[in-house]
């Protein structure tokens, strides 16, 4: 049988999406290698968020090429939905999957296999279609409201579970590209999500990570009104599933926090005290050049609410420097606004101009430099206020559920994370992974990683 190796991109989605297509294809026979050896069929799970991620994205699909001329190099995902004809011209492309058709990846894959040997006689256009199986592998996104149904046995962790249950996106935010390579908002059936999560706990997973392009979305069929949300509904039936111990959320929209709905997590025992909360921007103008469609003081009075029913929660964000238009004045409001708030971590990203985006042609373009600037100056805000969270929490008591073993410093420890997603370690010989032990964060042993020490039973 032939091999097959894989590189993934991107979000948390695209990393369940991947495990997926590995594990199908392994089910079918298929011998999987590691990416930088030489195989039969590369697969490369394309992102297109940013420029960035679009030249990676080339980048792996030209090195696999490069180290096999004679592979079958597949490009799947949303670079290849976003890239349109000039994608298609990539000599390094063999097929091209789009999303929604990765679930099809086997019957597209073989259909292309029988019909390898006579495309290779084809003119430049007709191999082109065929790099599509003549337009069926890339449908028209934005016009389906079909769930791509996957189910996984095993995911790439071995611990904790990425559990996709909600695809799309309707926010079009003004620098985004994901609502028109992902579609609009369309959600698992509850019965699927039930059997997978049941099925991944006999299989030793312990905490499930529930993940979506716009995961408040889950279980709405359009719009924004987001009291339609039936994410709560869906945690509150994982909480009556036996072997499941944990309940981790992804990226929230923040206008899905509200009184019912946070007073309706803190009544679920097994929810991770852990929200993330996208913000992009500290300043009001920026957010609604944006189109984020809140304000600061919005954002501000979901935290004050988080905080009201969770003692100490982490939460996290993602912030956006650079944008057109924002002056260093919008800027400093934004460092303001982050030091209020007092952010566990921050993912900061310089503005990356997408095509086909309003932000796209916004006047006022930043330069790089100066986005350089802004980002290391947040980075450097992001490491002390992440340091104070972690130093919150010494001395107290904890729940950690470890992942792998390391070696720091000559000892062996075992690692994993706290509910509060802290990296903690404990020294030991023995093997922990997969359990969960309660103890004590009693001293930093690195400056992202505390020692714990479990409860003598």
């Amino acid at each position: 049988m032939k091999s097959v190796a894989f590189h993934n991109l991107g979000c948390k989605v695209n990393g369940y999406e991947m495990d997926y297509m590995q594990q199908i294809l392994q089910e079918k026979g298929y011998r999987v290698v590691p990416f930088d050896e030489k195989a039969d069929i590369y697969i490369v799970n394309t992102c297109t968020v940013t420029n960035i991620a679009d030249r990676k994205s080339r980048q792996l699909l030209h090195r696999a090429k490069k180290m096999n001329p004679a592979s079958v190099v597949v490009a799947v995902g949303c670079y290849v939905q976003a890239g349109g004809e000039d994608t298609l011209k990539d000599a390094s492309i063999d097929l091209a999957i789009g999303n929604n058709k990765k679930k099809d990846l086997i019957p597209i894959l073989e259909e292309f296999l029988s019909n390898k040997e006579k495309a290779e006689h084809k003119e430049q256009e007709e191999a082109k279609e065929n790099k599509t199986l003549q337009g069926r592998t890339i449908i028209e996104i934005g016009h389906t409201d079909e769930y791509e149904t996957m189910v996984l046995h095993r995911t790439a962790e071995h611990t904790r579970a990425f559990i996709k249950v909600q695809d799309g996106c309707n926010q079009f935010c003004s620098y985004c590209i994901i609502p028109y390579v992902r579609g609009r908002i369309r959600s698992r059936k509850i019965e699927d999500i039930l059997d997978e999560v049941r099925r991944l706990s006999r299989n030793g997973y312990k905490e499930v990570v529930l993940t979506g392009i716009h995961l408040s979305s889950y279980g709405m069929k359009s719009g924004n009104d987001f009291t339609m949300s039936k994410l709560l509904w869906l945690i509150q039936c994982l909480q009556q599933e036996e072997g499941i111990e944990r309940i981790r959320l992804g990226s929230l929209e923040p206008r899905i926090i509200t009184e019912e709905f946070v007073k309706g997590l803190f009544e679920c025992s097994k929810i991770c005290p852990h929200f993330h909360l996208s913000l992009q921007s500290g300043c009001d103008e920026v957010l609604e050049r944006m189109n984020r469609k809140y304000s600061t003081k919005e954002y501000y009075e979901k935290v004050c609410i988080l905080r009201k029913y969770f003692d100490e929660p982490a939460i996290t964000t993602d912030v956006i420097v650079g944008f057109p238009g924002e002056a260093w004045e919008d800027f400093e409001k934004t460092k303001e606004f982050l030091q209020k708030v007092g952010f566990y971590e921050m993912h900061i990203f310089k503005y990356s101009k997408r095509k086909g985006t309003p932000a796209a042609v916004m006047d006022k373009q930043i330069s790089e430099g100066e986005k350089a600037l802004r980002s290391n100056t947040l980075l450097e805000l992001e490491k002390k206020m992440s340091q104070a969270y972690r130093k919150m929490y010494l001395h107290k008591q904890a729940e950690v559920l470890f992942e792998e073993e390391r070696r720091i410093n000559g000892r062996n420890y075992q690692i994993g994370h706290t509910r509060e997603y802290i990296r903690a370690a404990y020294e030991t010989e023995e093997n922990l992974s997969g359990q969960i032990r309660k103890g004590m964060l009693t001293d930093f042993l690195m400056s992202d990683i505390l020692l714990f020490q479990p409860q003598i039973h």
